[in-house]
């Protein structure tokens, strides 16, 4: 594995920011191949760019991603966990302090509804309520490609441009008269002027979520959440 050397001199160039990067099958040899991290905290964890992503499966097969934990055992995160089984490919760890390597490989692993880890297009608000559709009623819903990076979702809250999605998906948007039910969505404003977050209603008057940076939880529908909330849809497919 000579592209192991490549991958552990990244690392050690980058701590203590982690590093990222892919190995990729070109002409019947294995390459290491530098990736950005583009995570807002890359101190604390990484977002591997789509950009990289897409150049390097132009120029080859990605057999594996790689990435370092500078400052712990190179040991799976629950982070890593989850976007290993979301990426369907075998993962690799180094700490660059240590040299010691680490790996895992998608096994079947689903993340708690609640406690679990943020990590954007992976881990995030719609991911939780994907999982709890398809965990609480055997629903599945369409995934959605996500913008690039958080930020850029903020400068384009697909949520409140683009309601028709939830229709389509088979959601009907409800009045302001209409009551509460078990599995609601709720598009909602979180320190930001647009719809960028979302939640599930759930039974005790309370909402499923997952704010950015924070775990998973469910909260009480109190006054500011209600404020928060700007619209609603119910999971009522036309037969």
């Amino acid at each position: 594995m000579n592209w192991k050397k490549d991958a552990l001199l990244h690392a050690k160039e980058e701590d203590p920011k982690e590093s990222v990067g892919l190995v990729v099958l070109i002409k019947g040899k294995e390459y290491y191949k530098r990736c950005n991290n583009i995570a807002d905290e890359p101190t604390e964890t990484f977002l591997l760019d789509p950009d990289d992503y897409a150049k390097w499966s132009d120029k080859g097969t990605i057999m594996s991603i790689v990435h370092s934990h500078p400052v712990t055992y190179p040991t799976p995160s629950k982070a890593d966990l989850i976007s290993c089984e979301a990426s369907k490919l075998p993962w690799h760890i180094v700490n660059p302090r240590t040299e010691t390597w680490g790996n895992l490989a998608p096994s079947g692993y689903k993340a708690p509804l609640i406690g679990r880890p943020w990590c954007w297009g992976v881990s995030d608000c719609y991911a939780l309520v994907r999982d709890w559709y398809e965990q609480e009623l055997g629903i599945v819903l369409k995934d959605w490609d996500r913008p690039r990076t958080p930020d850029d979702f903020l400068n384009r809250p697909l949520f409140e441009l683009l309601p028709s999605r939830w229709v389509e998906a088979g959601f009907r948007e409800l009045k302001a008269e209409e009551g509460y039910e078990k599995g609601d969505v709720l598009l909602m404003s979180m320190m930001h002027p647009g719809l960028n977050h979302v939640g599930v209603y759930i039974p005790q008057q309370k909402v499923l979520h997952h704010c950015a940076g924070r775990l998973s939880t469910e909260d009480l529908l109190d006054e500011w959440l209600l404020k928060c909330t700007g619209k609603r849809f119910r999971y009522a497919p036309q037969s």
